[in-house]
Formats: C-alpha cells, sequence, structure tokens
C-alpha cells in the first residue's frame, strides 16, 4: 500500500501486558491516556477485566500490545491465574501520594511472580505525580525498591500525561529486546512464543511472534 501503511492487525509481534495494582492508583487512566490519548477525571472503578491495545514501531518492527487492566479490590482476585496467563511484561502501578499502595507493591510483586514467567518485564510505576504538594512517597524509596526487586522504575501522571508512553514503550521494547536475546541463542525460534497467532483472547497464551525473522542485535 502507499505511504507505507500497515493495516491494524499486521504487526510482527503480539506482547501481552497486565496492569497491576491498589483500587484507585490509576491503572485504567493510564491505559486509557496510553491507548487512546483519553483522560477521564471522573473514572469509575474497574470491575473484572478490560483491555485495549497500540500498536508501536521498536526498530522496524510492529510491536503489537495488548495491555489488561483489572479492579485492585480483593473481591475480584478469582480471575487471577487467567488474567496473568501469558503475560510477558507487566506494570506494577502505586499512587505517590497513599504510602499504603506503595507498601502493597510488594504482595502485588509476588502475586506477579507466582504466576508468570521468571522473564517477565516489570516496571514499578508512580503514578500521579502531578500532585508533588501531596507526594508521601519519596522518589528516593521507590527507586532503592525498584534496584532491590530487579524492576524498572518511573514516575507519571496519566492526567498530564507525563512519562505514560514511556512507561509503556520502554516495557515493550525491553520485551522486544529479551525476545530477539533468546530468539539468537535457540537459533532464530522466537522463544517458546506461538508463531502466527493472532488475538484470540482466552487461549493460554496471547503472547504471540507472528514472523519467524527476528530483530538484528
Amino acid at each position: 500500500m502507499a505511504g507505507g501503511y500497515r493495516a491494524e492487525d499486521d504487526y510482527d509481534y503480539l506482547f501481552k501486558l497486565v496492569l497491576i495494582g491498589d483500587s484507585g492508583v490509576g491503572k485504567s487512566n493510564l491505559l486509557s491516556r496510553f491507548s487512546r490519548n483519553e483522560f477521564n477525571l471522573e473514572s469509575k472503578s474497574t470491575i473484572g477485566v478490560e483491555f485495549a491495545t497500540r500498536s508501536i514501531k521498536v526498530d522496524d518492527k510492529i510491536v503489537k500490545a495488548q495491555i489488561w487492566d483489572t479492579a485492585g479490590q480483593e473481591r475480584y482476585r478469582a480471575i487471577t491465574s487467567a488474567y496473568y496467563r501469558g503475560a510477558v511484561g507487566a506494570l506494577v502501578v502505586y499512587d505517590i501520594t497513599r504510602h499504603v499502595t506503595f507498601e502493597n507493591v510488594e504482595r502485588w510483586l509476588k502475586e506477579l511472580r507466582d504466576h508468570t514467567d521468571q522473564n517477565i518485564v516489570i516496571m514499578l510505576v508512580g503514578n500521579k505525580a502531578d500532585l508533588r504538594h501531596l507526594r508521601a512517597v519519596s522518589t528516593e524509596d521507590a527507586k532503592a525498591f525498584a534496584e532491590r526487586e530487579s524492576t524498572f522504575y518511573m514516575e507519571t501522571s496519566a492526567l498530564e500525561s507525563l512519562n505514560v508512553e514511556n512507561a509503556f514503550t520502554e516495557v515493550l521494547t525491553e520485551i522486544y529486546r529479551v525476545v530477539c536475546r533468546k530468539a539468537l541463542e535457540v537459533g532464530d525460534d522466537p522463544t517458546a512464543l506461538p508463531k502466527g497467532q493472532t488475538i484470540n483472547v482466552g487461549k493460554d497464551d496471547v503472547s504471540a511472534v507472528k514472523k519467524v525473522g527476528c530483530c538484528s542485535v
């Protein structure tokens, strides 16, 4: 097609990301800001699970993210295993103005690691960075925690659109690099991720590699 346009379903990689963290930390607004560039001050608590998709370009490949968002409330815990299945990246979100949401990150990380592959790429996200005057969690504390836990770290504001794009893009780019490294190690078979599988929610594996060829590193 003229102008190098690629159809919506034309992608090289499909990666499932999950958003986790306490209720009210802004997970849904991070998702809507990244996927649709929208922010809703009146957004209500998510009930059950929602997901959105967006594609970005990494090197010369189209990487499609399927990002799952869930309620942080305890009563929805029954969805846990299905929610995490096939995830290759996660954003663990807390609210910089509510210290308890940061304290609970440890529990969220444990649950995440109990249900996913050890190679999952994790980004710790301190959201609501626009509320500087109400800050209850210092950047230094969060950075130190992220280092201890071997996760990436970024502060975001879904309201101001600060670092939202960067947080998702960094996670997706790192997943892409991990897949490429693995492909080189095993002779260009891009990991155990199934090739040629398109989106089909409900199947065991969501993340997929559509083409055998991988990046040149």
